[in-house]
Order: structure tokens, then sequence, then C-alpha cells
């Protein structure tokens, strides 16, 4: 035992003795190594004094992209978020809205986003506050209880938040709970809202140290959520249980008013559409592939389903992918959307920027090294809407409705090459008619537990 801890303190100082401070010595070394030449220089001036995309952009890729497509889906109008982190919401109800114009017969539509957004934030407290009662016995530096209190409730999600929300609260069109303020700018809510979840968060974990029993724990819940619900009703609206509604179809006949409740619309638009026939697939290269996957804690409703998907090649993928887009049907797609964006011309493209040039230094990682340094990563959800295949059927660019309006991209579209989406897509939903038999098996399997701090999400 002894000879143990003599060699674990030994090797435990000869790693110290590898970290260095930069002395007088070292500085000097690495100070000389930088020769201010005259592309030296000049490429200060300019990196000093401009964007850095300005002086990147290779000038010999411009246009090379066009936007048209072998196969596209049925999709019109553009949508926008504004300043708010709903992508994934507009996402998911923007692969609805082609069905919503067919039932209707109507030119555009649109459902309400501030509606589903609402309840949204309300389950999220609800989960949160729920997680600090089963919590209590854990110190509060524990590192679970540090990953619930650093967001309550944040306006992020994925296509099982969405899933989760439709079957609890239907949906409804955008008329009848229309955007507000807060809702196209969500931060100052979201942080009020926070703060007072911590602080009640504060006040559950003092309760049950005081020996309070789990009934009054919830009494005191219920409370608390009486003061989340006027907040989001003073930032949001009033979620309407019904509501009436007309609309004017494209060969100009005004319908009739019309009740509903948020479910009984959601049946009318989707009919036999199941949302929970759609199937997750992601492709993250740092674990392993054909691995069914969850990420634990990570849902908004209490009682829906976290966060789950199969890890799949981009191969596979994407030949489920086309498989939705030649039937006509969107898909739920999420990706690192700032990576190489040429927002001029709406175009995604690995060789837009040369950032090595500007630099004269190399960046060599990988997809999976970029996730597992956090370099890269999942930030924006859009539909996944086009393919153009060559020749020989293999697909050369896709493209995605976007919801940042019309004026962002290309008419409110991005194109992206194949490449591109080798490097920074990470997750599509697709409907289980479009996956192959092997993966729907996977799709039943015991899941594999990731924790919510995971270095992918």
């Amino acid at each position: 035992m002894k000879n143990f801890i003599f060699t674990a303190l030994a090797v435990l100082l000869a790693m110290g003795a590898t970290a260095q401070n930069l002395n007088k010595e070292n500085i000097q070394e690495i100070r000389s190594s930088l020769k201010m030449d005259a592309y030296t220089k000049g490429m200060q001036n300019a990196l000093s004094a401009n964007d850095i995309n300005k002086l990147a952009k290779n000038l010999e890729n411009i246009n090379e992209d066009d936007h048209h497509f072998t196969y596209r889906v049925n999709v019109k109008g553009i949508t926008n978020q504004k300043s708010s982190g709903r992508c994934w919401l507009f996402t998911s109800l923007n692969m609805f809205r082609p069905k919503a114009m067919e039932v209707f017969n109507v030119n555009s539509f649109e459902f309400s986003e501030n509606y589903l957004y609402f309840w949204d934030l309300f389950e999220k407290s609800n989960l949160f506050l729920n997680n600090m009662i089963e919590s209590a016995d854990k110190p509060i530096d524990d590192r679970l209880v540090q990953w619930y209190f650093r967001s309550p409730i944040d306006d992020g999600g994925m296509w099982s938040s969405f899933a989760n929300l439709v079957d609890k609260y239907g949906m409804i069109p955008r008329e009848a709970m229309t955007e507000t303020h807060s809702s196209e700018n969500t931060r100052y809510m979201v942080k009020f809202i926070n703060l007072k979840l911590k602080e009640n968060g504060l006040r559950l974990r003092e309760a049950a140290a005081k020996g309070l029993q789990p009934e009054a724990l919830q009494e005191m819940r219920t409370e608390m959520m009486k003061e989340v619900y006027r907040m989001l009703v003073l930032n949001l609206g009033v979620p309407p249980t019904k509501f009436s509604w007309r609309y004017e179809d494209k060969d100009k006949n005004l319908s009739a008013y019309q009740t509903y409740t948020p479910l009984e619309f959601k049946e009318k638009v989707l009919g036999d559409i199941q949302v929970k026939d759609y199937v997750m697939l992601m492709n993250d290269p740092t674990r392993p592939f054909n691995v069914h996957y969850e990420i634990d804690n990570y849902r908004n409703v209490e009682e829906g389903v976290n966060w789950h998907y199969i890890n799949l090649t981009n191969d596979k993928i994407k030949a489920m992918a086309i498989e939705s887009i030649k039937n006509n049907e969107a898909l739920y797609a999420s990706c690192d959307v700032g990576q190489q964006l040429d927002r001029n011309y709406g175009i995604l493209d690995v060789d837009n920027f040369d950032y090595e040039s500007v630099y004269g230094v190399t960046f060599n990682m990988n997809k999976a090294e970029r996730i597992q340094t956090k370099s890269s990563g999942s930030s924006h959800g859009m539909a996944l809407i086009a393919v153009d295949l060559n020749n020989e059927g293999r697909p050369v660019k896709w493209q995605f409705e976007n919801s940042w309006g019309e004026s962002a991209g290309h008419k409110g579209y991005l194109t992206f090459t194949d490449e591109w989406f080798n490097e920074y897509m990470f997750r599509i939903v697709v409907h289980k008619k479009f996956v192959t038999p092997d993966v729907l098996e996977l799709y039943k399997t015991e899941t594999t537990l990731l924790p919510p701090w995971d270095w992918m999400f």
C-alpha cells in the first residue's frame, strides 16, 4: 500500500513538473516567432478594422451553388421567430403548415407559436419545481442540482418537446393567440421568471430540510405555479381553451365561424397523423452508431417523454430524408447554422470562407473533435424541405425553410451542400413510414441513458 501511495505521488509530482509559467525567456521566444512581414502587417490592418467574413470570403465560391432542386416539398410562406430561441417550435409547426393549407384550401396559414410557447414555459417551470423537491436531499453544490439551477426555463427545445405539448394542449391558428412583444423578444420575460423560480427552488429545499411532508411541498409548488402563470399571462396573454375562427379560401370564399378547442383543431388539421409516429435520428460520431440513446430529465412536460434518438451514420440518415422529401413531407432538422453561412446568398458551404488564409494557421478538428471540445453543436432548428440529386442519384445539396423572416438568406430559405450536411447537420425527425425496419427495431430497444450535461447537449 505504501509503495502505491509513493508511486501515485511521484506521478502527480511529475505531472506538475510539466506545467510551466510564461517566464521572460519563454515570452521572448514566442514574440520573436512572429515576423511582421508585409502580408502580416496588411492583414493586421484589415482584420482590426473589418468583419472577418469580409476578408475570408472565398470569391471563387460565389454563385457556385444554385437554389434549384430535384425534389422539393410543396411549402409556401416564411415565418419569423424574431428575437427568441423558439426555432424548434417554429420548425415543428412548419412541418404541418402545408397540411393545414390543404385542409382549409387556403393560400397561407400559420399556427400560433405563442400558444404552445406559453405552455412550454409553464410546463418547464413545473418540472423544475418538481426536480427541486425530488433532489432536496442532495447538497446544493451537487452537479445535478446545479444543472437544475443553471436554467430552470429557456426558449430551447426539440421535437420531443413539441410532441409532448401538442398531445396535451393541441394546436391553434395564429389569429387565436397572436404574438406579443414578449413572445418575439423573450429575454427579459425568461430572465424574471427564472429569477422567481430559483428563489422558489431555494424555498422548497429549505422547507424539505425542515421536514415538511411531500404533500405540503406539493401544495407549495401549486402556489408557486400560480405566480408563474400570472407572469406568463402578463407577457404572452391568456391561452384559449376554446376559440372561434374563420378563413378565406383560395377562391375568395369566406367560411363561417367555427368553434374549436385546441385539441379539436389539432384533430381537424392532423387527422390520422400522430406526432408519436415520428422518429428522431442523430449523427454523433463521438459515440457508437446504431444505438438508442436518451437524455436524462431532458423534457418539458413532467409526464412527457425525454429526448431520445437513434445514432446513425449520415448515409443512412440521408436515405430516409430523401424518401420523405420525395413524398412531399418536410422534416424537422437541427444543425450548426452559424458555420460557413453566407447570409447574403443564403448558402451554407464548407468552402464559403477561408479563415486559414486570413490567420495563417490551420483548423484541423473533425466533427467528433469539434463536438467533444464544444466547438460545434446543434444551434438551430429548421424544416428540411428539398434535395438535389446528381445523375447517379446521390445528393448534391439540400434546402432548409428557415424562421428568420423573408429577408434572411435566399427569400427566407437556406441552401446547403452535401459536404456541409456531413460536417454540421446533427439530427432529423422523420415519419416512421420512411424509416427502415432495422432502425425501427432499434427504436423499440431499451435506451442508453446520457446525463443532461453531456457534451452533445
